[in-house]
This record gives C-alpha cells, structure tokens and sequence, in this order.
C-alpha cells in the first residue's frame, strides 16, 4: 500500500479515538470508579479479545492460502486484522474502511484479484457467522425459556429470517456473490447508474473474483467448514465478555443468558449501523437485552460501559499497528 493511503486511514483511526474520548458516556470520575469496580476482569476481556482476533485472522488466513498465490506470514495477517476492526468501529456504515484496509494492504503479496476475492470471502464468512449465530440463539430461547406470545412470536421470526440468510449465503457460497450483488444494485434507482458502468468494465476480474468464491465452498470443503467454524467460534467466546463483566455485578447469571443477550445486543448494533463506533447504540441494547432477561437494565449499561473501554484500548492497538512491521513485497498478478 502507498504510504499516502495508509496515512488516510490511520488519520481516520485517531480521528475515532478523539472523537470516542470526548463523548464518552461518563464523567472521568464515574469512568475510574467503574474501572476499580471491574479490577482484574478488564485486562481479562481484553486478553479475551486478543485471543477472539486470533481466531478471526486464522479464519482469513486459511482463506488466503489456497496453495496457488503468495503467501503471507500469519503475524502479518493478525495485525492486519486488528487494525481492519479497528477501522470498522470507527467508521459509521461498517466495511467502510476495514476492507479496502485489508485489500490495499494484502495486495502486494497475493496480488488484486485475490486480495479482493479472499476479502469478500472472509466478509462473507464473518456475516454468516453472524446469521448463524442468532439463529442458534433464537431456537435455544424457544427451546429453553417459555415466554409470552409476543417474545414467542419475534424470536421465531428471526429464527426465519436467519434460516432464509443461511440459505442465501449457501446459494452465494455455491455460484459467486459479487457480479449477483452488482447486478442487483444495478437495478436500484441512483446506485444503479453506477454499479452497471463498474460491472460492464469490471466483468472479466469479477468473474475471476466469483469462481475464487465457488472454488472455497466446492473444492476446498475443509477450509470453507474450518474458516466458519472458527468465525462461529469466536462469537460464542465473544458472550464470554458479557459473562465476566455481568459477574462482577452478580453470581445469578448463566452463559446461557449471556449468548442471549449478545445475540440480542449485536442483532441491535447492526440494525443501526449508520451510528459511528454505536455512539448510543451500545449500552442501550445491552440495557434492553439485559432487562428482558430479568436482569437490572443498569447492568447492561455497565456492561456497556466496559466492553467500550476494552473496544478503545483495541482500536488504539490497532491504529498503532497500521506503522508498524509494513515491508513492502512484490505485487503479484
């Protein structure tokens, strides 16, 4: 990547953490307060969250390497990672600025086309990962938590919605993704007199970038089943943040409900992913998804409250790295 480019989204990087620092939900001594409460359970969901990047970058990492491109060491891919998530916390639609991070980055080893294709595939994987675990959350609070009929009748819905996302993905997964999406948007009203000029001169790479996608799910069945499996994985351990902050608060609490309310918390964040690093959005879901379990709405505040901490601590690392260990490499075809 030119420096120029990388400059860019590290300015974007620090920009998000002044900004996160002078909006925080607390007056400082509140904020110190609440840290001396959490004690030694901070540094653990931070360390958590090392361990959940791990697997998310070995998930893209078995994407990358298909034997065929460059290869490029599993650090190099760690860090990128951090820094990508970083990006994405701070920019308000999501993938904004993460993904052309991890493409501008990854191309001088792998080359344009690969970089992208292996790109598109890990956000397609981390999405459906997503989809799939709702899914899990929604038929576990079916199976396991009587309810009335309207939390009966909603969790049932997302149980639908997510069976018919599965399906869509597994359809994507099957014949490519990217010159379908395109030639969706190609039918909107305003987008579409962009995406149909892209996708005529765009047609032959992403073509390439569609049998790449294909490839991963019809001839590389143990690194497709692999890379998702460790995507799903890492939200599950994800609830392991909730359960340590909601234990310093209470020992009535489950990993179960805690799946629950993550489940809840991240199904709200992305409902409203126009809020940049979900200014408002946070502690209020995790306020709702908490008092619908019968669990003090203030809690979930705190919760919030904390995972923000460990999220900034995160995007500091992550900023901090877009410097460092940048060698440059031949770029590939």
């Amino acid at each position: 990547m030119r420096e120029r480019w990388r400059n860019v989204f590290l300015a974007i990087g620090i920009i998000a953490i002044v900004v996160m620092l002078f909006t925080f939900p607390m007056d400082s001594q509140t904020l110190l307060r609440s840290l001396r409460r959490a004690g030694v359970w901070l540094p653990a969901v931070v360390v958590l969250w090392a361990f959940i990047y791990l697997m998310n970058a070995w998930s893209w990492y078995v994407i990358i390497h298909d034997g065929q491109h460059g290869r490029i060491p599993f650090r190099t891919v760690y860090k990128l990672t951090v820094s990508s998530f970083a990006l994405n916390y701070a920019t308000p639609v999501g993938l904004m600025g993460g993904e052309p991070y991890r493409i501008m980055e990854l191309t001088p080893y792998v080359g344009a086309s690969k970089a992208t294709s292996s790109v598109i595939l890990y956000v397609m994987m981390h999405i459906f990962s997503h989809f799939c675990f709702w899914l899990t959350a929604s038929l576990l609070f079916l199976l396991t938590r009587p309810s009335g009929a309207a939390m009966t009748t909603l969790a049932a819905m997302l149980l639908a919605v997510c069976l018919l996302a599965v399906y869509f993905f597994a359809k994507g997964y099957r014949q490519g993704l990217a010159l379908r999406s395109l030639g969706l948007l190609s039918r909107l009203p305003w987008v579409g007199r962009w995406a149909r000029p892209f996708m005529e001169r765009k047609r032959e790479g992403l073509l390439r970038i569609d049998s790449q996608i294909a490839e991963l799910h019809g001839q590389r069945p143990a690194t497709f089943y692999l890379s998702f499996g460790l995507e799903y994985m890492a939200r599950m351990v994800g609830c392991l943040e909730v359960y340590f902050i909601l234990s310093i608060l209470t020992t009535d609490v489950s990993f179960l409900n805690c799946i629950f309310i993550m489940a809840f918390y991240s199904l709200f964040a992305n409902l409203l992913f126009f809020s940049p690093m979900q200014l408002g959005t946070r502690e209020g879901g995790l306020a709702l998804a908490t008092s619908g379990l019968a669990i003090p709405g203030a809690y979930g505040v705190y919760t919030g409250l904390i995972t923000r901490v460990r999220e900034l601590i995160w995007i500091i690392v992550g900023v901090m790295l877009m410097k460092i260990g940048n060698k440059p490499k031949t770029t590939q075809s």
